[in-house]
């Protein structure tokens, strides 16, 4: 099953020109710069942009199609935007209510209260939004969209305008939603920190057309997309817990290209953790080295080399069938006559944990 998107909206100096399938499960981070159609696909899956053109099918559905056009209150989707829009003369539990008046069917009551669970917001039911953070207001805006019991949720930058530390406390709720709610959520940031620890697919927009789409550990690993190319570079790898050490609080994770230490309060045996690596953080050594501070070297072999400009290169090396990206300058590269195919070892000297 999935969601299928053949989009042509032309607006003045503006277009976004789409044909993709997004899966039914998980969460699609929808990604770009400023201007290049994010908020306008959003608002295209929703039913509010409906120009003629549009083909929009969810599993056999069709939402949209020739003269078919189903309106956006019976599209049964939650939508939060940037800033929580909640009703100020509404008290926290009225304002999650007044979201179950757009349900197309009886909600039952315990949805309700799995949904109030979930984002732990028990505690202030009774108070007014001037009364909440940020944060917790946003909590709320999402209880409201997920109240009617959506098939599908659709989020439009909502952190963007929340302090660090307020982003900080929502993560978790995001995380437990993406993990606990079996419904697509469509993810709009351009922030890749935030899309590199919630999304599981990620779909990239240019200048209203579609640049690469995929599972973000390829698509943030691929030398043919732009993503590799910036600055912020890394890889994501999915890992899983296999020993801690309790006397320098490392935590051993798994993964199928090997093994890296992390410095980790005490995780279960057995739990999946995501993990990012900067390309700035990945060196590269014909041989396995002693007497480093380094912990993690892992045995890789060269696939790509691209330069990015007369001073840096980026390698995309494979640790089995797992990539890993390595930016490095092209001096070093020339110096250890570098190509294709080699046999190295990735010296990696920083591993974030991101879930």
């Amino acid at each position: 099953m999935s969601i299928d998107i053949n989009l042509d909206i032309r607006r003045d100096a503006f277009s976004l020109i789409l044909n993709a399938s997004i899966p039914e499960q998980g969460v699609t981070a929808i990604f770009g710069p400023s201007g290049s159609g994010k908020t306008t696909l959003l608002r295209a899956i929703a039913g509010l942009e409906n120009d003629n053109n549009n083909v929009i099918k969810v599993g056999e559905t069709v939402w949209q199609e020739n003269s078919i056009l189903v309106p956006t209150h019976k599209r049964n989707v939650g939508y939060v935007f940037q800033e929580p829009s909640l009703f100020m003369h509404l008290s926290v539990i009225d304002n999650i209510q007044f979201g179950l008046r757009r349900a197309s069917q009886p909600v039952a009551d315990q949805v309700l209260s799995d949904v109030i669970g979930l984002l732990d917001i028990e505690s202030f039911l009774t108070r007014m939004p001037n009364q909440l953070s940020g944060g917790e207001q946003q909590r709320v805006a999402i209880a409201r969209a997920l109240a009617p019991n959506p098939s599908m949720l659709l989020l439009d930058e909502p952190l963007a305008a929340l302090g660090d530390e307020q982003k900080a406390e929502i993560f978790p709720y995001l995380e437990s939603i993406s993990k606990k709610l079996s419904i697509p959520i469509l993810y709009v940031s351009h922030s890749r920190a935030e899309i590199s620890r919630l999304a599981d697919h990620i779909l990239l927009l240019e200048k209203g057309k579609l640049k690469g789409f995929g599972n973000i550990k390829d698509v943030y690993a691929s030398l043919d997309l732009p993503l590799a190319h910036q600055s912020s570079a890394e890889t994501i790898l999915d890992t899983t817990v296999s020993s801690h050490d309790p006397d320098f609080n490392l935590a051993n994770l798994e993964f199928s290209g090997g093994s890296l230490l992390v410095a980790s309060d005490p995780l279960p045996v057995g739990t999946d953790v995501k993990i990012q690596i900067s390309a700035r953080d990945v060196s590269i050594t014909l041989n396995r080295q002693v007497g480093t501070s380094i912990l993690n070297v892992l045995p890789v072999t060269i696939d790509q080399i691209f330069p990015e400009n007369k001073a840096q290169v980026t390698i995309k090396l494979m640790a089995g069938k797992i990539p890993i990206l390595a930016r490095i300058t092209l001096k070093s590269c020339q110096d250890l006559r570098l190509k294709s195919g080699d046999s190295v070892y990735a010296q990696i000297k920083t591993v974030a944990i991101l879930s």
